[in-house]
């Protein structure tokens, strides 16, 4: 690969300045930028940042992204879970924030590629190129990368992706770097929890129902936004087996509780896809992940009418939770995503 203008989007962790790190190493000009976004900590992170971008001796860009986050973000977040969705903001800010407003401000700047401290990898197929799942399969951050688009797979670079969290550690140690060893947040704007945050978004506790299947009444809850599919401790529901979440019903502002087994569906309605490039010919086979931890699983989609896709599973599939993203594989490789709908209510799209 020739010399090229490579921005480094620089969070002040391990990973993003080990990125730099080896990007400069590659023997790239190496230009970083940093999100200003609406986080309780930016001053201190910001102050962080500018000082591993000295220590890297790199020129550092802040991108003012405050007012676009929290409406393109947090908006669509609040949204979710005031319908009864469990959301994943990260998916959705890798596209519309990371590799679309910043890498925007990087192209202007006249930045080749971007590169991120992701573990990914880029792999091809029939000469396009995709997101694939990186070396380190504990680490692997494909499924985040989901919804991204070809333009936008075609521009990126992720350094990470055939390393392993232990060799970054350690090549950070050998360069004089000092990180304290935590890994990041998950969600960055979810520092002071769930519950306050929304409570700062406006959310009040709205009492309901807890209900079973057959819509017997069992107990009360404050709050569906408490509450997420699979959801075994905290019901406050006593018997001789345990109870769980299986289903949090938006438009009646009732948690929905079934036995072990009540968590377990064969097949679940999709919407919004996303694909990398063209879409498949249907029915397409292949492997689907549902959560960032879930076990890859044998699925097969077809059209089901209306803006929506049914997906079979090859085999039931425990708490299914709408809301959240089906990741379609092909071995390493990231085909697209849609977003697992619910049964019923207006469902707000990322």
């Amino acid at each position: 690969m020739s010399r090229l203008q490579v921005g480094v989007a620089m969070s002040g962790g391990v990973d993003s300045t080990m990125t730099a790190s080896l990007v400069q190493e590659q023997g790239h000009a190496v230009h970083g930028f940093f999100m200003l976004l609406p986080l309780p900590d930016l001053d201190a992170q910001l102050s962080r940042v500018r000082r591993l971008a000295g220590q890297l001796a790199i020129p550092l860009t802040e991108v003012d992204l405050r007012r676009r986050f929290a409406d393109e973000v947090i908006a669509y977040f609040t949204a979710a879970y005031r319908a009864g969705l469990t959301p994943n903001p990260c998916i959705h800010c890798n596209h519309a924030i990371k590799f679309g407003l910043l890498a925007e401000a990087m192209r202007s700047r006249g930045m080749e590629r971007i590169a991120t401290g992701h573990y990914a990898r880029i792999g091809r197929l029939g000469g396009r190129s995709f997101v694939a799942r990186a070396a380190d399969r504990a680490k692997d951050q494909s499924y985040f990368l989901a919804r991204l688009d070809a333009d936008q797979v075609r521009r990126a670079l992720f350094p990470l992706g055939d390393w392993t969290k232990e060799q970054v550690y350690e090549r950070a140690v050998a360069m004089g770097f000092q990180f304290e060893g935590q890994e990041s947040q998950d969600v960055c704007f979810l520092a002071s929890g769930l519950a306050a945050f929304l409570a700062g978004q406006g959310m009040d506790e709205q009492a309901g129902e807890v209900v079973t299947r057959d819509g017997r009444r069992i107990g009360a809850h404050r709050g569906l936004w408490r509450y997420t599919i699979g959801q075994r401790r905290g019901l406050g529901l006593p018997d001789a087996t345990p109870w769980y979440v299986v289903e949090l019903d938006g438009a009646a502002n009732r948690v929905i509780v079934g036995k072990r087994d009540e968590l377990l569906t064969g097949a679940c309605r999709l919407h919004a896809p996303r694909w990398m490039h063209e879409p498949p010919a249907l029915p397409w086979r292949g492997l689907v992940q549902l959560r960032s931890r879930h076990p890859p699983a044998e699925a097969e989609l077809t059209p089901a009418g209306a803006g929506t896709w049914q997906l079979t599973f090859a085999a039931p599939q425990r708490a299914v939770t709408p809301g959240q993203f089906a990741v379609f594989y092909e071995d390493d490789l990231v085909l697209g995503s849609a977003v697992i709908a619910a049964g019923s209510g207006r469902e707000p799209e990322p």
